[in-house]
């Protein structure tokens, strides 16, 4: 997606991406998600998998969602989140090797 040279606008929006990844509760929350059978899991099923409490979650859910690596729909009382499939290929493709001769 990527094999070119980022705008300063793509470097941006991907090293946001990164710095939500650079805390291990937010990998693992990421990491979990992408593992559900469904593609998706409620708030209240990610407390357990990391050992912390609903709010502390929620916050850190909030972080992954402001980089745009979960997406979140609210169905009643409950927010359910899933990867963004869309913005791990991003992240993917600014590191691919790509064709130095097509770094323009």
């Amino acid at each position: 997606m990527f094999q070119r040279r980022l705008k300063e606008d793509d470097a941006t929006a991907l090293a946001a991406a990164f710095k939500a990844l650079a805390d291990p509760t937010r990998v693992r929350l990421l990491n979990f998600l992408a593992r559900q059978s469904n593609g998706e899991a409620c708030v209240c099923e990610l407390t357990a998998p990391v050992g912390l409490s609903q709010p502390t979650v929620t916050h850190h859910l909030q972080i992954l969602n402001s980089a745009g690596l979960v997406e979140r729909e609210k169905r009643g009382t409950w927010v359910y989140y899933r990867v963004s499939q869309a913005r791990l290929e991003a992240l993917r493709g600014a590191l691919a090797p790509g064709d130095s001769r097509r770094s323009g």
